[in-house]
């Protein structure tokens, strides 16, 4: 008879884990998709800022044609994406799009001292700030889910429930440029 409770005790405790790490990761799972979807907002305003410093910047250097398709092709592009790998790498070519487009300002004066300009790109630039840190929090919260369903006991039952790995919001082959320090010539 004491042999039965004991077996059922630990039986009730193996079922209590497994409630335990399954709210867990229910949790860490749900923290990950509110910090994906914290991007996605960022990243719909930026999408709607685009347009109109296009448009800013095609009254000043219209013969700048294919940096201005670019910009566009690249945000038509971003906005399509779907998924982390997805939306990381079609937002890269868009930075990187808003990055020359951002340079034929130096090349145009009228265009750098234009206020319209001047407060699209200030918005882009408080944008690219936002963006930034929501991806932070992103991959902090990946990197904790992904931690959580590695550590004992939630690795024991996460398969089982169907909770795999995530992927990070990986800045992919602008890295390199990010990493670079830029350099000042005066």
């Amino acid at each position: 008879m004491s042999t039965g409770w004991i077996v059922l005790g630990v039986i009730v405790i193996i079922v209590l884990f497994a409630f335990a790490a399954y709210n867990r990761l229910v949790a860490l799972s749900q923290r990950v998709g509110q910090a994906f979807a914290d991007i996605d907002v960022q990243l719909k305003q930026r999408h709607d800022l685009v347009p109109n410093l296009v448009e800013t910047v095609k009254g000043y250097a219209g013969h700048e044609r294919g940096t201005l398709d670019d910009v566009i092709k690249a945000r038509n592009s971003a906005i399509s994406a779907q998924g982390p790998a997805q939306v990381s790498a079609a937002e890269n070519q868009l930075s990187g799009a808003l990055g020359r487009l951002i340079a034929l300002s130096e090349a145009y004066p009228d265009l750098k001292a234009n206020a319209n300009f001047q407060q699209l790109a200030s918005e882009l630039s408080d944008l690219e700030n936002k963006i930034a840190a929501s991806r932070r929090f992103f991959n902090n919260a990946v990197q904790e889910y992904n931690t959580g369903i590695q550590q004992l006991p939630a690795a024991l039952f996460a398969g089982m429930f169907g909770f795999t790995r995530k992927e990070f919001f990986d800045l992919g082959a602008s890295r390199g440029e990010v990493e670079t320090v830029p350099s000042v010539k005066f």
